[in-house]
C-alpha cells in the first residue's frame, strides 16, 4: 500500500527532473497547471493536494497526447457516481487502488476504460515495518536509487546535497473528474495503483505503489491517445529497482513536516527533532501505534486548495476496450505478455 508520501521539491526542481521528449524527438518539460496550488511537504497523506503528470490531451482539445501537464491534484479519488456535496461522506478509501481489482470496482474501471491515466510524482513513499514480538512499527523512506550514494551520506549537512540530482518517484495512478451536484468546476482527484512487493521490500510490507521505472514506461503510461488500457497495463508490475532507510518515528504523525522526516535515522543521533508543538507529547505514544489510526482529520474547507478546472476538453480514449467480466484485468495481462526484464540490484541500507 501507499499512505504518506514525501513531495518537498520546488515546482522548477520538479519540473526538469521530468524532461521528456515529445512524439517529434523534441526535449521538452512539463507545463504547470496551477503553479500556486502545489504545497511542497516532506509528510503528505491522503486528502492533501500532490503533483502529477498526465496528458495534455485530457485538458485541451486537439492537443498532442505526448505532450504532459504537471497539477496538483487530490489524493483520494472521488468517483464521478458521488453524489454528496460533502466529501466526508465518501465511506470508501479511494487512496490506493489494488491492481488485481482494478476492473472489478466501477470507482477505478470506469476512468481506466476512458483512459484517465496518471503518474504521481514524490521524492518516494513511506512504509511502516511491524517488528517481531512487539507492537512498534518501524518507518522507511523508499525511493529510486539514486546518483550519489545515499548510504555514503556522512552527515545531516552532506544530505541536504543529495537533493540536487535527485530523481523523483513516478508512480502508476488513475484519476477520475467529480462534478460538484450543486454544480461548479470539476474536481480532479487520483489513486495510486498497488501491486504485491518486490522481494527487496516484502519483508517490511506486502504491497507497493506500482512503479514506472523510466522515461518509456512513463511514456506509455501517460499516452492513452497512443497506447490502449491492455497495452498500458503490462507496465503495472513490481521493481526491484528500489533504494530505502530508516527514519525517525516523527514521521508517524502527518502533521510534522520537516527534514528530519526523511533523513537517514543513523544522521539523527544527536540532532535535535522538528516536530510541531501538538505533536512533541505524542511522540511516545505514535512510536508504538500504526500510522494509519491517526491519521489526521482534514478540515474540508481546505479543499478549495485541490484544482478545480473546467472538464469541457476532458477527453476519452480513442480506443475503448470490450467490456468483460471481473477476469478481464488478468486475461489482458496474460495476452502478448513478455518477459519481465532483469531488475537492477538497488543499494538498501
Amino acid at each position: 500500500m501507499c499512505g504518506r508520501t514525501s513531495c518537498h521539491l520546488p515546482r522548477e526542481v520538479l519540473a526538469r527532473a521530468c524532461a521528456y521528449r515529445d512524439r517529434q524527438g523534441h526535449q521538452r518539460l512539463p507545463e504547470w497547471r496551477d503553479p500556486d496550488r502545489y504545497c511542497p511537504s516532506y509528510n503528505k497523506s491522503p486528502r492533501s493536494s500532490s503533483p502529477v503528470l498526465l496528458s495534455r490531451l485530457h485538458l485541451e482539445k486537439d492537443a498532442d497526447s505526448s505532450e504532459r501537464i504537471i497539477a496538483p491534484m487530490r489524493w483520494g479519488l472521488v468517483p464521478y457516481w458521488f453524489k454528496e456535496a460533502d466529501l466526508s461522506k465518501l465511506q470508501i478509501n479511494t487512496s490506493n487502488c489494488r491492481s488485481d481489482t482494478i476492473m472489478e470496482k466501477r470507482s477505478f474501471k470506469v476512468p481506466l476504460v476512458k483512459g484517465r491515466r496518471c503518474v504521481v510524482l514524490a521524492d518516494g513513499f513511506y512504509e511502516w515495518q511491524r517488528r517481531q514480538a512487539t507492537s512498534h512499527r518501524q518507518p522507511y523512506f523508499i525511493y529510486f536509487p539514486q546518483s550519489e550514494q545515499v548510504g555514503a551520506v556522512a552527515s545531516p549537512e552532506d544530505w541536504e546535497k543529495v537533493w540536487d540530482n535527485w530523481r523523483p518517484l513516478t508512480m502508476a495512478g488513475i484519476f477520475d473528474c467529480w462534478e460538484p451536484p450543486a454544480g461548479g468546476d470539476c474536481l480532479y482527484s487520483y489513486s495510486i495503483i498497488t501491486v504485491d512487493s518486490c522481494k527487496v521490500l516484502n519483508d517490511i510490507h506486502n504491497r507497493m505503489p506500482a512503479i514506472l521505472d523510466g522515461e518509456e514506461a512513463v511514456s506509455k503510461w501517460l499516452d492513452f491517445g497512443e497506447v490502449p488500457a491492455q497495452e498500458a497495463l503490462k507496465l503495472i508490475r513490481p521493481t526491484e529497482n528500489i533504494a530505502f532507510h530508516r527514519v525517525s518515528s516523527v514521521v508517524n504523525s502527518s502533521w510534522n513536516n520537516a527534514p528530519e522526516c526523511v533523513l537517514p535515522l543513523h544522521l539523527l543521533a544527536g540532532k535535535e527533532l522538528t516536530v510541531s508543538a501538538s505533536s512533541q507529547k505524542m511522540l511516545q505514544w505514535l512510536a508504538t501505534k500504526s500510522p494509519k489510526k491517526e491519521e489526521p482529520r482534514t478540515p474540508q474547507k481546505a479543499e478549495p486548495d485541490v484544482p478545480q478546472w473546467s472538464s469541457q476538453f476532458l477527453q476519452k480514449s480513442p480506443v475503448t476496450p470490450k467490456r468483460g467480466s471481473a477476469g478481464l484485468l488478468e486475461r489482458w495481462l496474460k495476452q502478448g505478455q513478455e518477459e519481465e526484464p532483469v531488475a537492477k540490484r538497488p543499494h538498501t541500507q
